[in-house]
């Protein structure tokens, strides 16, 4: 490593090491705050399933729904544009998952005294997100 080049300081915030290759700026920002968001309503909602004793789904929802933001974390320090597509691209397919675990919870009206609307619509807002940024990268990595 040259000399004037140096490790991030640990205590600095994240944000400032982010890399959106090619994509809007700020757009992957948005995404890992809104996705941390959910995915700490995610284990509120796992916590309620358990409490019902619903723990096999509840297990699926938070590996599910707490590895969105895990893999834009891990987006956010790739080394080339193929590996933050790479990250990208599972933590949209993680985002579907989620929204079919939220869908099957609600249809099977499994937490009758939990509205899941919101669950649903923050799940689709991340899939439109994350769509966007995983077709605008796949335009400048294919080129």
């Amino acid at each position: 490593m040259p000399e004037s080049e140096s490790y991030p300081d640990e205590s600095a915030n994240a944000s400032e090491f982010n890399c959106d290759f090619g994509v809007a700026e700020g757009s992957t920002d948005i995404t890992r705050e809104r996705a941390f968001v959910f995915a700490v309503s995610i284990v509120k909602l796992s916590r309620d399933l358990e409490d019902d004793r619903h723990y096999v789904l509840a297990k699926q929802l938070i590996r599910a729904g707490t590895s969105i933001g895990a893999n834009i974390e891990e987006a956010t320090a790739a080394y080339s544009r193929r590996d933050f597509l790479h990250k990208m691209s599972i933590a949209s397919k993680e985002a579907r998952e989620t929204n079919y675990w939220i869908r099957l919870i609600d249809q099977s009206g499994l937490v009758p005294s939990v509205d899941l609307g919101p669950y649903l619509n923050d799940s689709l807002e991340l899939i439109r997100l994350l769509t966007a940024i995983v077709k605008t990268t796949s335009r400048t990595v294919d080129r």
